[in-house]
């Protein structure tokens, strides 16, 4: 990577921001409507199920699987050649939220459909850090 090019940081917004805190503390959240009891797969303020306001924020446990996976190889903008290859997923978890990451620690050709995978972090700066996922244990 050149000198000077940096990777692009989330963009934090008031409604991501205790999902950004949580990760910092290695800990990962997800919404559920209080009257709906639906699980949310990324930060809203309204439930998309009931239309309801009444958000909280419950901590995974952060296990699941792998639904889907793609393996990147090229074609990237400039911060990110330095990863490559890397493995883009869509990991469901136990709790049954559907998030995409990256899952991290492990050759490409060992990871498939329906493996289990739990959470890990990446810590970017002293304020961010991402949830990414590893091959369970």
């Amino acid at each position: 990577m050149s000198e000077g090019v940096k990777k692009p940081l989330p963009k934090i917004t008031p409604v991501s921001m205790p999902f950004y805190k949580a990760a910092k503390e290695h800990r990962l959240l997800i919404q559920q409507c209080k009257d709906c009891q639906k699980i949310i797969s990324y930060p809203k303020f309204i439930c998309p199920y009931c239309m309801s306001s009444n958000l909280e924020w419950i901590e995974s446990c952060g296990k699941g699987k792998v639904y889907s996976y793609t393996v990147v190889m090229g074609g990237v903008p400039p911060w990110f050649e330095e990863d490559l290859p890397f493995i883009l997923a869509i990991i469901d978890l136990e709790e049954g939220a559907r998030l995409l990451s990256w899952i991290v620690g492990c050759d490409p050709k060992d990871v498939g459909c329906d493996m289990n995978v739990e959470v890990a972090f990446k810590d970017l700066t002293d304020e961010i850090a991402l949830p990414v996922f590893q091959l369970a244990k």
